[in-house]
């Protein structure tokens, strides 16, 4: 890694403004969005059935945009079950976002929720330690294993909080879009945070193949437009860039040899197409679902 640079995760603010942005120029929740409307039923199917109360857990779920969406179908599939929610969020912004979003939204009145700021092994060390019995019905890790330091023991104590009929939905990007291609070529020479950020969903599949665990998988195509990233001082560009190569700073702070590595590879047909004069990166997804057991 070249010394000058740091993690974007170093300043939270500048993090969150570049995720949004980022979504602002991609179909990333719309292509969650029609997973959830198409096949989530079908995954939430049974979780509910005999319980008197339906409880889920989200981590890493952000300002809750896609929670509510999943609320939603749960509800569909079981009217009137109360459903208990405990959501960790290591960022306080986005659970204010969160909060906010929940006080506009009208048909939770069944829903309780119950943030937790904290990071995932944060959350794990407070389980362990307070012995907790919970078990959890549905439980969603949407775009937040890139934040890990250990993936497989992550996976291990997700997946002990089941219950029985339990499904964990993963949701990460493909191992052939142009982000996961560009952070396994460029990985080395970028922050790492001491955390395992360059990761994809070829990678859960690898893990949960050698432990001999079943599950299923399905693609969602997404991209981004990331015209304004080859637009010199373009503040727009410069905060996707940080968000694509996960650096603050990255066009003041990364090397000029580097940018114009990064810079020259996005622009290939392996990254990207150019659709109307506009450059748009392949950021499919993958959905991942593992039942209890």
């Amino acid at each position: 890694m070249e010394t000058a640079m740091r993690s974007l995760l170093s300043d939270n603010s500048r993090y969150v403004e570049s995720f949004r942005l980022f979504l602002k120029n991609s179909t990333e929740h719309q292509c969650m969005q029609q997973f959830i409307e198409t096949r989530l039923p079908d995954v939430i199917s049974s979780i509910g059935d005999g319980k008197t109360t339906i409880n889920v857990l989200g981590v890493g779920s952000g300002s809750g945009e896609i929670d509510l969406k999943i609320f939603s179908k749960i509800q569909d599939r079981y009217p009137g079950v109360p459903i208990h929610t405990d959501i960790v969020e290591p960022s306080p912004e986005q659970i204010l976002s969160y909060k906010e979003r929940v006080a506009k939204t009208p048909g939770l009145e069944n829903v309780h929720f119950n943030w937790i700021n904290k990071t995932s092994f944060e959350f794990e060390v407070q389980v362990k330690q307070k012995k907790s019995e919970r078990k959890y019905n549905f439980i969603h890790m949407i775009e937040m294993l890139y934040y890990v330091k250990d993936v497989p023991a992550t996976l291990t104590f997700f997946r002990s909080l089941l219950a029985p009929n339990g499904k964990l939905l993963i949701i990460l990007g493909s191992g052939n879009s142009g982000f996961s291609i560009l952070w396994k070529k460029y990985g080395p020479r970028l922050p790492r945070n001491d955390q395992c950020l360059y990761i994809s969903a070829d990678d859960i599949a690898d893990v949960l193949r050698s432990e001999g665990t079943k599950y299923q998988s399905y693609e969602l195509p997404s991209y981004r437009n990331i015209t304004e990233c080859f637009i010199d001082g373009n503040r727009n560009g410069d905060l996707m860039l940080d968000f694509l190569t996960e650096t603050y700073d990255f066009n003041k702070n990364a090397s000029p040899e580097l940018r114009e590595e990064i810079i020259r590879d996005l622009k290939c047909p392996k990254y990207s197409s150019v659709k109307e004069g506009k450059i748009i990166l392949n950021s499919n997804l993958s959905a991942i679902v593992v039942g209890s057991g």
